[in-house]
């Protein structure tokens, strides 16, 4: 009976004994399928799902919404960007127990005032639906501005999701700064070496992806600090099985499938125990060693550029395809 038992654990559901699955989509349906505790979303990943019929309402509401709130079209676009946003957030929340994340517009990624007030306005939004702000984590580029917007949000009580972040000095500022959690990018740190190096192969604990959101792991529960990492942005169930033990991992339906059609054990890597083992003192940094010290990674540097770049060329589309259905 144990064997036969054994072989219905899928290699999600061993995942799920050490750490929180959270499904990384918009696709409301796609959550529903693998049973995450949370789920995160993106402009990226609104876009697609925005070009899904099934959700045509939840696109139309918006409009309506901006339309009642100004008369210029630019504007109305945005305030119809803010509804959109968190009309997925609150149906999201419909189907997991926990929290969603709602994106700050990358465009706002240096600019501290506008990123405090757009989070500011999304909590607004979701409260105003009768979601409490427990439930929402706002989430802001990993850039200096964003750490410090991220720090204003946390002091009022709105918690906070630190992405596109891919350096050692971007979580030392995220964990001094107080953020309730943090967004590593496992899959961009690897695309990355393997554009620059031609490695494409490596050893399940050897890839760079694992390494640094590991390396981030580790000195975060030495040094005992609150924020909690989740992995993101994967490429292969390897480096999500590397990583078992991580607080959270958030990851795409494709490879929740996989994993759910995979019957392997997947032991724990990451613990408590084993980073109070490493070395490594705790250190803060003032913005001036922050801006040095991302700047020395080469890697950090390119893609956390390219990554705002991307989430901007994004919402630009989504606004593009708001503006043309409201003009229609």
């Amino acid at each position: 009976m144990n064997d036969k038992r054994q072989k219905l654990c899928s290699a999600l559901d061993a995942l799920k004994k050490h750490t929180t699955v959270v499904a990384d989509t918009g696709d409301i349906k796609a959550i529903a399928q693998y049973l995450p505790q949370d789920a995160t979303t993106n402009p990226s990943l609104l876009l697609a799902a925005a070009k899904m019929p099934e959700y045509d309402s939840i696109i139309n509401e918006a409009i309506q919404y901006g339309k009642s709130q100004a008369s210029d079209v630019n504007a109305q676009v945005t305030a119809a960007m803010d509804k959109l946003f968190v009309s997925f957030g609150i149906e999201i929340l419909k189907t997991v127990p926990g929290r969603v994340s709602t994106e700050v517009d990358a465009r706002l990624s240096f600019d501290v005032e506008g990123s405090v007030a757009k989070g500011k306005k999304f909590i607004s939004l979701y409260e105003a639906a009768g979601v409490s702000r427990d439930r929402v984590l706002i989430k802001l580029s990993s850039t200096w501005e964003g750490v410090l917007a991220a720090k204003q949000l946390e002091a009022e009580g709105i918690h906070c999701n630190m992405t596109l972040l891919f350096s050692f000095a971007q979580a030392v500022a995220c964990a001094e700064a107080g953020v309730t959690l943090i967004s590593p990018f496992v899959g961009r740190i690897y695309d990355w070496y393997v554009k620059n190096t031609g490695q494409k192969d490596y050893a399940l604990l050897e890839d760079p992806g694992v390494k640094s959101v590991t390396k981030i792991y580790n000195h975060y529960k030495r040094h005992g600090y609150n924020t909690v990492v989740m992995g993101a942005s994967f490429r292969n169930t390897n480096q999500i099985k590397a990583l078992c033990g991580c607080d959270l991992l958030t990851i795409s339906p494709k490879l929740l499938e996989q994993l759910q059609s995979d019957d392997t054990d997947v032991p724990k890597q990451l613990s408590t125990d084993n980073a109070a083992l490493t070395n490594g003192p705790k250190i803060s940094l003032s913005e001036a060693e922050f801006r040095y010290q991302h700047n020395q990674d080469a890697m950090a540097v390119e893609k956390l550029a390219e990554g705002i770049r991307k989430f901007a060329e994004d919402a630009v589309k989504l606004e593009n395809m708001l503006k043309e259905r409201m003009s229609a």
